[in-house]
């Protein structure tokens, strides 16, 4: 505590904000599941390590956009790290910056992909997907598409396997407002006519126009292309048809450290959070995936506190292996990877992140079982450290988390709680930034004297 100031009554408020870490285990949150006697993933598991992070802090339940809501990652992420209400930039483009491709304009850009397919009554269905083995094909064949329908030219850029992102140049920010042509769910949907989304203006339905022309004369290039002829010969599929999601523009966007008020590290695995990184110009560090799921975690976290031993104020780690094993559908799999990876969370016991506000939590529920990709359902929260009041929950899993203080909160709501428990709570009343941070803010600009 400070004396108070000149003819000031209160002494002067001492400086003890926190750094925050949030652990994130992509796809956390499951449902009951009979493999596991009527439990999930997560109630089925030995986990002492998580459970005594769970006894000493608050709990709660995660549910991004509100119940029965299905999140993607990427959205997901949006809203967590601050940037509900400014319009989604499109995976696409978080892609395209996370394998390194310049994007430095307004241009759309769409993901793209070779499929295997069938047809069924005049009716195209998608089959399959390029294979580690097929990649020279997919490259032959990628080089071989048109480049333009109409007056609209078409440019496709090769990311991996048979993928790439396909870019629109001239046509604007607005063309980006157009769906899928990829069914995501293959038995269920069709190859997808790309349509203007609901609302979107004109520049919007010709790309859409314009992208379907496009994908009909992709898919009679790559039909009636001989590599495809060779790979039926052998006993091959033919990648004979291209499919596009997640289109998107960037625009001009605060970062990180301007829209939380606070610096913002990332330790990364794959192109889409590399890609926010770039993105948010927040500082990362990419680390290969161990198939070893409890060394991979011990890798993150160490690389994470030497981004706060360097000063970071959040520092984001994600884990992939979770939703990984839910999407095998063994649910008995999910539960030994949250067995594996319980060990290594130990250190978030330790020096630096028992300096910090430590949270653990998904960005959304993948069942190990049924026929849906991600769910609504709730994802345990456990948030420890700083000024959290430790509440009666004695195990972190969706049953237990249930009865914890923290209750249900939203993506958007969760930074902002983790920054009041670090002491660094924006107050509503004053305005030291242009910007409407959720943060406390480090580095307002001063006034320089004249």
């Amino acid at each position: 505590m400070l004396p108070p100031a000149h003819r000031e009554a209160q002494p002067r408020l001492g400086d003890d904000r926190r750094a925050v870490v949030l652990v994130l285990l992509d796809g956390l949150g499951d449902r009951p599941q009979s493999d596991l006697g009527g439990l999930t993933p997560l109630e089925a598991a030995r986990l002492p390590v998580l459970d005594q992070l769970a006894r000493s802090g608050a709990c709660g339940l995660h549910v991004p956009f509100g119940p029965g809501r299905a999140a993607a990652s990427e959205v997901a992420h949006w809203a967590i790290f601050g940037y509900e209400g400014i319009p989604f930039c499109g995976r696409a483009v978080l892609e395209a910056l996370g394998h390194g491709l310049p994007v430095d304009d307004s241009d759309p850009r769409l993901y793209a992909a070779l499929r295997t397919s069938q047809t069924r009554d005049g009716v195209v269905w998608i089959t399959g997907r390029a294979e580690p083995d097929d990649e020279a094909d997919a490259r032959r064949l990628l080089a071989a598409l048109p480049q333009a329908s109409g007056d609209q030219i078409f440019e496709l850029e090769w990311v991996r396997l048979g993928e790439g992102i396909l870019r629109l140049p001239g046509a604007g920010a607005e063309a980006a407002a157009v769906s899928d042509s990829d069914p995501f769910f293959e038995d269920r949907q069709p190859w997808l006519l790309p349509r203007a989304l609901a609302g979107a203006g004109p520049p919007a339905a010709a790309a859409a126009a314009r992208l379907a022309e496009y994908l009909r004369a992709a898919r009679l290039v790559l039909v009636g292309h001989e590599t495809n002829a060779g790979r039926i010969r052998n006993g091959l599929p033919a990648l004979d048809t291209l499919t596009t999601k997640w289109a998107g523009a960037r625009r001009p966007l605060p970062s990180f450290q301007d829209r939380v008020g606070v610096s913002g590290a990332m330790v990364t695995s794959s192109a889409l959070y590399r890609g926010f990184a770039r993105l948010l110009t927040m500082e990362s560090i990419d680390i290969a995936t161990d198939p070893d799921p409890g060394r991979d975690l011990a890798a993150r976290l160490a690389a994470a506190a030497a981004l706060l031993q360097a000063g970071a104020t959040f520092v984001h780690v994600h884990i992939k292996v979770v939703d990984e094993a839910a999407h095998s559908r063994r649910p008995d799999a999910k539960r030994r990877v949250l067995e594996a990876l319980d060990p290594a969370l130990a250190a978030l016991l330790e020096p630096p992140f028992s300096g910090a506000v430590v949270a653990v939590t998904g960005d959304h529920a993948t069942p190990s079982s049924g026929g849906v990709i991600h769910t609504g359902d709730p994802t345990p929260l456990l948030v420890v450290g700083g000024a959290v009041r430790p509440d009666a929950v004695t195990d972190f899993s969706e049953a237990g988390c249930a009865s914890g203080s923290i209750g249900t909160i939203r993506a958007a709501d969760l930074l902002p709680l983790l920054l009041g428990h670090a002491n660094r709570a924006r107050f509503l009343g004053a305005r030291a930034t242009a910007e409407d941070t959720l943060g406390f803010p480090d580095h307002p600009e001063p006034l320089l004297p004249a």
